[in-house]
């Protein structure tokens, strides 16, 4: 005879059967489902506490309880949906309970902080955790050039209205580049220039003619498993970009958000290749920890702390001083590095399955980028197919791609790509998602042809 709570769990699994539950799916809080079940609370909690052991749901503190997401789900409606096109981090993967343990000693070590508000920029005691914990990554800076952010895009889009030091207005960005701060420049009317980047990287001339003619504020990139593109600068490529803005008056904004996930040991952010100001650095925890915490950081150069202190505090005030605690015990205690460790393996090998899949499923006039992390690539179509023409089709195949068109500044805008995430898709289905990719394009070729 089943107890009660095993009973509650087999109602549960019965409603994501039947797709009542869809994965990411806030579950019904435990007071409401005790009152439609008549059963105690207790039940309820336990049933859930079983569901988390079994890992189909996570809980997020606050919150509630939420379906995992994923491919596993035994509704044939959802089976055999292959996800490419969302980016976040693989929810399995993520340290729920840990962070948890970390919230809790949090509320007891800033209980009294709080009640108050709090730095601008940050906890002083974060602050210098994080100035610790950077130099893991090759970035040494005091604690005082720091500031602690809801996410690295609060920081970059403070930082595209400030008034930068060598008193320029024209924002250079790679192209394509990722939404948000497509949206940070349009929405503000900003001066700004493209330069392309490639499965190759940039044209070396063209970036420095652009330093050379234009009044060129601050240069934008991410440096490491670029967003669409997935590239990585490799650390010649890096010391030449900084040599170009030395050479001209130029400053770097390097977003190094995913820099954590990098298994090349020898690989340095272009802020080790510039400490004193000239690279301004920012990094993101969304990518590899919880996104819904929104904490980022930035390290500014001493003469831009006082203006972005200002801008900060209109912005907010100042960040969440519960989140930024959390942040603190969890760095303190050593689980994030072990985390990564675990994060750096996984990601390489989807990187590796993918671009084994590429080799051996894209049709000819197609060509890729990317890939080695495993969030984030893009494949160029050939040139008469539209990006939004293939999104449509393969989600007659149960396939999701993002159509990068939006991922770039209007003058610069490309219709033919596409691009791929397979940070939340098994690896066995990885091959099978990118065959139905080429077979997509084949199809969308032939019907040309035929016409």
């Amino acid at each position: 005879m089943l107890t009660k709570y095993e009973e509650i769990m087999n109602e549960i699994k019965t409603r994501i059967v039947e797709g009542r539950i869809l994965p990411g799916d806030k579950l019904p809080s435990v007071r409401s489902l005790s009152v439609e079940l008549q059963c105690s609370i207790n039940s309820i909690v336990k049933a859930y506490a079983e569901l988390e052991k079994e890992h189909k749901v996570y809980t997020v503190p606050k919150s509630g309880y939420f379906l995992v997401g994923g491919n596993s789900l035994p509704h044939e409606k959802f089976s055999n949906l292959i996800d490419f096109s969302s980016a976040g981090p693989d929810r399995i993967k993520m340290p729920y309970r840990d962070y948890q343990h970390c919230m809790n000693q949090a509320i007891e070590l800033y209980k009294e902080e709080m009640f108050q508000y709090s730095e601008p920029l940050g906890l002083a005691t974060l602050r210098q955790q994080l100035s610790k914990q950077l130099q893991n990554l090759q970035v040494f800076a005091p604690p005082e050039r720091i500031a602690v952010v809801s996410g690295s895009q609060q920081a970059l889009d403070l930082l595209v209205s400030l008034p930068f030091p060598n008193g320029k207005e024209i924002i250079c960005v790679e192209q394509p580049t990722h939404f948000s701060f497509i949206e940070s420049i349009t929405s503000r009317g900003l001066k700004a220039v493209g330069i392309e980047i490639t499965e190759q990287g940039i044209d070396f001339e063209h970036l420095e003619d652009i330093f050379r003619t234009m009044s060129i504020k601050f240069f934008y990139t991410v440096s490491r498993f670029q967003n669409p593109t997935g590239y990585s600068y490799s650390n010649d490529e890096k010391k030449r970009i900084v040599q170009l803005a030395q050479k001209y008056d130029v400053y770097i904004i390097e977003d190094d958000y995913m820099g954590d996930l990098d298994t090349r040991s020898k690989a340095d952010p272009m802020f080790a290749y510039d400490p004193s100001g000239r690279v301004i650095y920012t990094k993101s925890f969304s990518k590899v920890l919880l996104p819904g915490l929104r904490l980022g950081a930035a390290v500014l150069p001493d003469a831009m702390v006082e203006v972005f202190t200002k801008a900060k505090f209109a912005a907010d005030v100042h960040t969440p001083v519960l989140t930024q605690g959390a942040l603190e015990v969890y760095l303190k205690s050593g689980m994030y590095n072990a985390h990564i460790q675990k994060l750096r393996k996984q990601y390489k090998k989807k990187g590796i399955i993918l671009k084994h899949a590429y080799l051996e499923h894209l049709p000819e006039g197609t060509s890729f980028s990317g890939g080695e992390s495993g969030f984030y690539s893009t494949i160029k179509l050939p040139e008469q197919m539209k990006a939004k023409h293939l999104v449509e089709h393969l989600k007659k195949k149960n396939v999701l791609v993002q159509d990068a068109t939006y991922m770039f500044l209007p003058p610069y805008r490309k219709e033919n790509r596409i691009r791929i995430s397979v940070s939340q898709v098994e690896d066995q289905l990885i091959g099978l998602g990118v065959k139905k990719i080429g077979e997509g394009i084949q199809e969308l070729l032939n019907r040309k042809i035929n016409k």
